[in-house]
């Protein structure tokens, strides 16, 4: 971890943290999720270095080390977009692999889409591409009033909530419900925290150093951003008159990911519509995978990331 450098870029009038390990001419990108930040990608990133990749990870503004935007509540999925390019503008980079889990994976791939002159390839954890439109909708007309996106959504809903417990206590009960196999939702008088029992443990893989680590930075950021990008910008509309993403791709689904519970989603994956709108797509289950398959099973993970690296990009 020691070896992990780290900077700031100003962009857009906010200083965005990002760190790096690596170098040479064969970049890759690493977009987090929530409740993450660049640390969620520490073993991939170490593991690339050691063979040959300049790794970078950027915290999305309002998240990790990055400042936060004047008015949080106004930020969208395009400033994240935006960000990205400013930040490979900074730093001299032409082209790059976009490696991004959970909703990361849709910066990266609207990325691919508007700036596709800048990417080589891009691989997505937990998330398939998903083509512009109507977002977390189409899945709210379907599940309970307690679906936690639903109730993230909410203005303020999820401030209450969270602002009964430290940082750490939100973060660790968050990993909690999203390594388990069924989505997350709550009674009608109950929150998306009360989920989960203090008494629960951590998953075996996050460690309580782990933890530390992720709840000292949410201390410092709080979740105002990170409620908005997602949760708040699921249906912004971005304009996309032919979403095919043309580059290599890939798809990590752990087999036990509560995503999969998403209605319509377990059939858009392995019916293959997906290949419609990414015609290279490779799809790799993990039996044993849940949302957090990099730290889960990094090495596993790892070698996944490098054999499509080695094979489909640089070969």
């Amino acid at each position: 971890m020691d070896q992990i450098q780290h900077k700031f870029v100003q962009v857009q009038g906010l200083k965005l943290h990002v760190a790096e390990i690596g170098a040479g001419p064969k970049v890759v990108v690493f977009l987090h999720g929530f409740p993450e930040i660049w640390y969620s990608w520490r073993h991939q990133m170490i593991c690339l270095a050691n063979a040959g990749f300049r790794a970078i990870a950027p915290d999305y503004r309002g998240y990790g080390l990055s400042e936060p935007p004047p008015v949080p509540e106004k930020t969208m999925f395009v400033d994240l977009i935006s960000d990205l390019l400013a930040i490979l503008d900074f730093l001299e980079i032409t082209k790059v692999v976009l490696v991004a889990k959970d909703f990361g994976g849709k910066p990266a791939y609207l990325f691919a889409l508007l700036h596709p002159e800048r990417v080589l390839g891009v691989v997505t954890l937990g998330v398939p591409f998903i083509p512009p439109g109507p977002g977390p909708s189409q899945y709210q007309k379907y599940l309970p009033e307690g679906f936690y996106i639903s109730r993230w959504k909410k203005p303020g809903r999820a401030e209450a909530d969270f602002g009964r417990l430290d940082a750490k206590t939100v973060v660790r009960n968050i990993y909690i419900l999203f390594s388990r196999s069924e989505i997350p939702i709550a009674a009608e008088n109950q929150e998306i925290m009360d989920l989960v029992d203090l008494s629960t443990p951590l998953p075996p893989w996050f460690t309580e150093e782990d933890l530390a680590t992720y709840g000292a930075l949410y201390e410092k950021s709080g979740f105002q951003t990170a409620l908005q990008v997602p949760y708040r910008s699921l249906d912004e509309d971005i304009n996309i008159t032919e979403p095919v993403v043309e580059v290599p791709a890939l798809l990590i689904m752990g087999d036990k990911d509560y995503v999969f519970k998403f209605p319509g989603m377990e059939a858009y994956i392995k019916s293959g519509k997906v290949k419609e709108f990414v015609p290279g797509l490779d799809i790799i289950y993990l039996p044993e995978g849940s949302h957090f398959v990099q730290e889960q099973s990094p090495d596993e993970v790892n070698q996944l990331i490098l054999t499509f690296l080695n094979a489909r990009i640089w070969s």
